[in-house]
């Protein structure tokens, strides 16, 4: 060892094993899913079953969102032009900054710190909500990880608190995003509930996920999402051509029903 030597406490390489926070890889395999992979990554443990299925949620729920959010259109641009796959995909990641994308991180950090508001008010949830809406809406602040351009009801939301009661992670965090989002749609008299982007936030604050780099959630899967954007793109359309996302018309399946209890 010398002066230059630097550590990892991530993945430990020997010949014939990897080994990822301890565990070898290839026992994981087939045994853990990708979000348990993930969860183990930035918590050093394996989750519970209820923690994976949670995890796995969070990481479907923001998939894809069609052809309008600027990601998926920069990718399909750069598809259009004859991009490779990763350059149409650094593009639409490139897309992802304040106004699309971004919501998780600022609407953490500020649960972090209504949370700690909360404890040393002395006052009920229902109360701070109450004048914690008022003052934001009198400062006309904005509040991240509330209302939808296109959603009244953010319908992935819901099934996420169910997701996150079953693996006890519907604490004080949860609670207070909830209370802000009904006091925000009754002050305003708008339709702002708590989004998907609003309560992973929450979420994470329940984990104790690391606030550097909790946008993970909606840049990982979105990535997958801007694939098969590219792939649509390059084998449906002709290069270099003019997209408009507001002339897009889906002609994809009919709406199914999951079978056999998934």
């Amino acid at each position: 060892m010398t002066d230059k030597t630097w550590k990892t406490a991530i993945t430990s390489i020997e010949p014939n094993e990897i080994r990822l926070r301890g565990y070898r890889i290839d026992e994981l395999l087939g045994k853990v899913s990708f979000a348990g992979g993930v969860f183990l990554l930035f918590h050093s443990r394996l989750p519970t079953p209820e923690e994976e299925r949670l995890y796995d949620a969070m990481l479907l729920s923001g998939i894809d969102h069609g052809v309008t959010p600027p990601s998926a259109q920069a990718a399909r641009l750069s598809a259009s032009t004859g991009a490779p796959l990763n350059a149409a995909l650094a593009a639409g990641v490139l897309s992802i900054n304040k106004y699309h994308g971004a919501a998780i991180e600022p609407a953490m950090r500020a649960f972090l710190e209504l949370k700690e508001k909360l404890e040393s008010s002395g006052m009920t949830l229902e109360d701070f909500a109450k004048d914690f809406v008022s003052q934001a809406l009198a400062e006309k602040q904005r509040l991240f990880g509330y209302g939808h351009r296109i959603h009244t009801e953010d319908p992935r939301t819901q099934r996420l608190f169910e997701l996150a009661a079953a693996a006890g992670k519907d604490g004080l965090y949860f609670k207070l995003a909830r209370a802000i989002g009904d006091e925000l749609s009754e002050q305003s008299g708008r339709k702002l509930p708590l989004n998907v982007d609003g309560a992973i936030a929450a979420l994470l604050c329940e984990m104790r996920f690391p606030v550097q780099v909790c946008n993970f959630f909606f840049l990982l899967p979105r990535v997958a999402g801007m694939t098969a954007h590219f792939l649509e793109e390059i084998t449906r359309e002709k290069p270099m051509r003019r997209i408009n996302p507001d002339e897009a018309e889906y002609d994809g399946l009919a709406p199914r029903e999951l079978e056999g209890g998934r």
